[in-house]
């Protein structure tokens, strides 16, 4: 099984930042994709960025240009940074990481993030 913990959620003012770490553990296995995904009340879960094991990333055109994913191996820990934050990013924000070898999907339970205007 695989297990994953965010942290790094809070509450932020419109311009402000705040980066998010999910930390996996578990049978990670080295080939996988980690990423982070947003749902705000009453609106389709969404894609906000991922990460491949050699570091390939895509983006949401919503947040390209002001969120940054970045991982550490070693760690088997994904970051996403997040500049510039307007209160339309308020959501909750959850990591998922998705297993090649057993092809399957593992999500946290998400960090709250709100952006003040």
């Amino acid at each position: 099984q695989v297990q994953l913990v965010e942290s790094g959620g809070g509450l932020v003012q419109a311009g402000g930042s705040l980066r998010l770490s999910c930390a996996a553990s578990g049978s990670i296995f080295n080939f996988n994709t980690m990423g982070w995904y947003r749902q705000a009340p009453g609106k389709q879960r969404e894609l906000v960025a991922t990460i491949t094991s050699r570091a390939g990333t895509n983006y949401a055109d919503s947040v390209k240009g002001r969120f940054t994913i970045s991982r550490d191996n070693a760690k088997n820990t994904v970051y996403l940074q997040m500049n510039s934050l307007k209160p339309e990013d308020t959501a909750a924000y959850i990591c998922k990481i998705y297993i090649f070898i057993d092809r399957k999907d593992y999500w946290g339970q998400g960090t709250q993030v709100t952006v003040s205007s």
